[in-house]
């Protein structure tokens, strides 16, 4: 159980001392402390002023005071904006004429709003009989939870990626982009494609940004604009996702395998250039992890052999390389918006970034499956397009980014800490760059002994990547194994621990207490 919904008399009783008003405080308190999300509903907004103004009202009468009906409005309004604070809101969403039917509508969508909930995981706490009648065990009188939270205390829950909190810390913000989008109605291409690509590209630096349909698909229109295609080369790493190689693939040229730097795990510049034969087309580094690679060197590279740059900088977005926005350090500049991402939707999406007039125009037409008018197709392209609904999200998200950021890189300087305190081996970062921290990433032994003791304390881990690409079936026949040796032992020692905005340094503390535990 992790959300509580408080009707309308619990948010009365926080508001005015009254009778019931000892057990609802101490419920709501005790739920708090035991980190549930409380909501309050919307609907009940008139309700609620209407009730605590009465409230307030009587009791100044009860001591020979009096307080005109403007005044305890004006009271209750302030004592409602104060105690509500910390809650979250439950959206009053439509519904149908039926509720009018009910002996009591109010209530009734109060009931049918705790629907939107998965199932067991919220209660409506309330001091109404009726209700309690109406609902079942999905009600709950504030001794009932006081009881029952006392015999059953929770614990503290680790979430890899936190995005809850996130999510409740937008939330007016995000509904409002949502509803609007629903009420315009243009769900592929909208206002809010443009607005997006505006603030994108205006964040980064960079001249151009196209959204499209995901990180893959960022990474393939930007191979697709620059032309590259059967029996040519791409020098890449392969200690990255998938995709990387996979769009090389998919449009016939070949991914040429280059080994990591054992301490950041990102593609190592000093072995670019033997790897550039005729065949070569362009360069696309990985800035794992949320730290991008060497970018100078590799830009140096490159322009001695007149090659492009492709930036895959899915996990990076937010990150800098010497006082520059990654996505806007080459070429071509790629990320993702997958909702695990330092910046992502609720769903699919990414983005493409450059300078260059030229590329801005293919990539554009490719991106609408290559038009440059419609029903006028200029060249091969694809279903890219990212929906209007997941960039008015990315659009809610972007006013916090900032602030994530930062506590991404505070959070992950605690984490170096902790880890070098203990003795841990984990990735580093460089000193020209920061790192947004998209994983948080330690070297173990016996890593399989490790994740298993986590996951008896309820600790989610993950292991990002546990396979060079150069040692999957689809793709060993291009490299061999040996070529990479760095990246073969990376692979066998990497493992990610929780990481995001949100986390709190109590979480980070007992994260790093199982590794010293393990490690002795």
């Amino acid at each position: 159980m992790s959300h509580l919904l408080l009707d309308v008399n619990i948010v009365v009783d926080l508001c005015v001392a009254r009778a019931g008003s000892p057990n609802s405080l101490a419920a709501v308190a005790l739920a708090g402390e035991q980190g549930f999300q409380l909501w309050v509903y919307a609907g009940s907004v008139q309700t609620l002023e209407y009730v605590v103004a009465s409230e307030l009202r009587y009791a100044r009468q009860k001591v020979g005071d009096t307080l005109s009906g403007n005044a305890a409005r004006q009271l209750a309004r302030q004592v409602l904006g104060e105690i509500t604070t910390n809650y979250q809101w439950l959206a009053a969403l439509a519904t149908d004429g039926a509720v009018f039917a009910d002996e009591d509508p109010e209530d009734a969508q109060l009931i049918r709003s705790l629907e939107r909930f998965t199932a067991g995981t919220a209660r409506l706490l309330t001091r109404d009989g009726r209700v309690l009648e109406r609902c079942g065990d999905v009600a709950i009188t504030p001794e009932a939870f006081i009881e029952q939270s006392l015999q059953h205390p929770g614990k503290p829950k680790f979430e890899f990626i936190d995005l809850k909190t996130q999510q409740n810390a937008i939330r007016p913000q995000l509904e409002q982009n949502i509803h609007r989008v629903l009420h315009h109605g243009t769900y592929i291409m909208g206002n809010e494609v443009d607005l997006l690509e505006a603030k994108l590209a205006a964040y980064t630096g960079a001249k151009h940004c196209i959204t499209v349909a995901s990180g893959t698909e960022a990474l393939l229109i930007s191979l697709m604009a620059l032309g590259i295609g059967a029996g040519d080369e791409v020098i890449t790493t392969p200690f990255t996702f998938v995709a990387t190689a996979e769009v090389i693939v998919l449009l016939g040229a070949k991914p040429v395998f280059v080994d990591i730097e054992p301490d950041t795990c990102n593609i190592d510049a000093r072995l670019i250039e033997v790897k550039i034969t005729e065949r070569t087309k362009a360069i696309m580094p990985v800035s794992l992890y949320g730290q991008p690679a060497d970018m100078d060197e590799i830009n140096a590279i490159a322009a001695k052999y007149n090659l492009p740059v492709i930036e895959d900088a899915a996990q990076s977005f937010g990150a800098t390389y010497k006082g520059k926005k990654s996505c806007n350090l080459s070429t071509i500049g790629c990320t993702s918006f997958f909702p695990s991402k330092p910046l992502g939707c609720y769903g699919d999406g990414g983005a493409i970034f450059t300078d260059d007039d030229n590329i801005y125009q293919a990539c554009r037409e490719i991106r609408i499956h290559g038009q440059s008018r419609r029903y006028y197709h200029t060249r091969v392209g694809v279903g890219g397009r990212m929906d209007t609904l997941q960039c008015a999200i990315v659009l809610a998200k972007l006013e916090r980014f900032d602030l994530e950021v930062e506590q991404r890189i505070a959070l992950g300087q605690r984490y170096n800490q902790l880890m070098d305190e203990a003795g841990v081996q984990r990735v580093q970062q460089r000193d020209d760059r920061t790192s947004v921290f998209a994983q948080y990433t330690v070297l173990v032994e016996k890593r399989s002994e490790v994740e298993a003791r986590f996951k008896e304390v309820g600790i989610p881990t993950a292991v990002h990547y546990p396979v060079p690409l150069n040692e999957q079936p689809t793709y060993q026949h291009l490299c061999c194994a040996d070529c990479t040796p760095i990246a073969k032992d990376r692979a066998q020692r990497v493992m990610s621990l929780p990481m995001g905005a949100d986390l709190s340094s109590i979480h980070q503390k007992t994260i790093t207490n199982v590794l010293v535990k393990l490690d002795a």
